[in-house]
Order: C-alpha cells, then structure tokens, then sequence
C-alpha cells in the first residue's frame, strides 16, 4: 500500500505542471530589427523594387541628358545636380508614402499590428527608414552627377568645374529631406496611396504657382510669402544658402506643414481601426 501510494506522488510530480517562471519570456523585437522588416518590406514587392531602381536609372539618364544636350559653358556638377534632383524630388516623396499606406491599400496593417501591437513604435521605424533611403538615395544620385561632371569634361575635352561644396551638398540632401518627411507626413495623414500622391502633387505644383500669384498681385503678401509656404523654403536651398532669417523661415514653415499635420495625422493613426 505505502509503495502504491509512493509511486502515486511520484507519478504525480513527475507531470506537475512547471511554475510559470521556469520559461523566461521570449525576447521581443528590437528597433533595429523593427527597421530591418520595414525596409525588407518597402522593396521586396516588384513595384517597390523598380521603385528604387528608379533612383539610379533616372540618375543616370539625367546625367546622359546633360552629356548630351548642355553645351560645354554647362558642363559643371552643378548642372549635373540639378537635373538629378528633379526626378529625386518626386520618387524619394512617393517612396516615403507607400512606406505608410501600403499597410492600408495592401491590408498588411492587422498582420503588422498584431505582431508588434505599439503603433508608435512601427511609425518611427517607417520614419527612420524613409528618411534614410532619402538621404542615401541623393548620396548615390550626387555620387553618379560626380562620374558624369567628370566623363563630361573628359569627353568635352574641357576642364571639370565643381563649385559645389560640402556645405552645398548637405544643403540639397536637407531639400530633399523635407521632400520625404512631406512625403511620409501626407501618408500618415491620408493613409490612402492614390490621394497621398495628389496631395503631394498639388503640394509640389499646384500650391507654389498659388502663392507665387498672390504675392505678385498683393505686394503685401510678398513679404508674409516666406513664412507660410514651405515649398518656397525648400527650393530655396538648392540654389542659395540661408542666412539667419532664412532659417527662421524655414523652421516656421517646416512647425506649420510638417509638425502640426504629423502630429494630428499620429494621433488618428492610433486611434483609428486596423482592418
């Protein structure tokens, strides 16, 4: 009987169940994973992939078109940095948008919720993302505008003028910067691909000719136009360097179409219903 009864308990603890702090719980998903999966993300699609293969090619045959059709008074890296930003400054914004509506148009946002229930944190890995493909996207397209200036004053047969300094390039990638964090604010904002697009758009293109009529038809504006229209700010700096004022400018600018519109576009995006 004690033996009965001994093998019992033995029976018995041998498939108790273990304490619930015998298992440490599972790591979870750092930042920089975070972002890892979020670039893996953005480019792992057909589209996303020309998406960003699209920054090198038309690099490329901007700088091919002003090998071919400048004259040799243009062919200095300016020249070469300005027809390279152009095209950058409509595919580095797009990019920034899909970046955020592509949970939304593709329905991924409940996979990636549910994996990684913080939203804030999921957002800034966007942002920390996007913001990076922007910068580097201008260092390789400045890196392919350097090659061009160089082969065209080889073949020109003429001498290779920069002019461009450091300070000159930070400037451009800041512009294109802004560009992307428009782009990503829009996203976040909408949350809609097809209408994040027009909005940048009407943004890019529509806006500016608005205020630039405004302030020629209203003298008084002229001097106000600078401190409410971001864009102006922008573009400034591809060609001029900003003093003190201009920084100012910039900065109010950058609280009035960045900041605020972010910060109202976040606090949706949280509280709004993942489908």
């Amino acid at each position: 009987m004690s033996t009965t009864t001994t093998l019992a308990g033995a029976s018995r603890q041998s498939y108790a169940p273990a304490p619930a702090d015998a298992h440490p719980p599972a790591p979870g998903i750092s930042f920089a994973q975070l972002c890892r999966v979020e670039l893996v993300k953005m480019f792992n699609t057909r589209s996303g992939f020309w998406l960003a293969a699209s920054i090198v090619i038309l690099s490329v045959l901007a700088t091919a078109g002003v090998l071919v059709f400048a004259p040799d008074s243009a062919i200095t890296y300016g020249s070469f940095a300005t027809a390279i930003g152009m095209p950058m400054a409509i595919i580095l914004p797009v990019i920034a948008i899909l970046a955020v509506t592509s949970e939304y148009s593709q329905r991924t946002g409940l996979t990636t919720y549910t994996l990684v229930p913080s939203r804030s944190r999921v957002v800034a890995a966007k942002a920390v993302v996007t913001i990076g493909i922007g910068v580097v996207g201008m260092l390789v397209a400045t890196a392919i505008g350097a090659l061009g200036n160089l082969l065209g004053a080889t073949v020109r047969d003429v001498d290779a003028v920069w002019r461009f300094s450091a300070y000159d390039l930070g400037l451009t990638v800041l512009a294109n910067v802004i560009g992307v964090a428009m782009g990503f604010t829009l996203g976040v904002l909408l949350r809609n691909s097809p209408a994040a697009i027009v909005a940048y758009f009407v943004y890019s293109f529509v806006f500016p000719n608005v205020m630039g009529a405004l302030a020629f038809y209203r003298e008084s504006f002229h001097d106000v136009w600078p401190w409410v229209d971001l864009f102006y700010n922008q573009t400034f700096l591809y060609d001029n360097r900003p003093d003190a004022e201009g920084w100012a400018q910039l900065g109010v600018t950058a609280v009035i179409w960045l900041v605020l519109p972010l910060a109202f576009g976040l606090r949706r995006l949280m509280r709004a219903e993942v489908k």
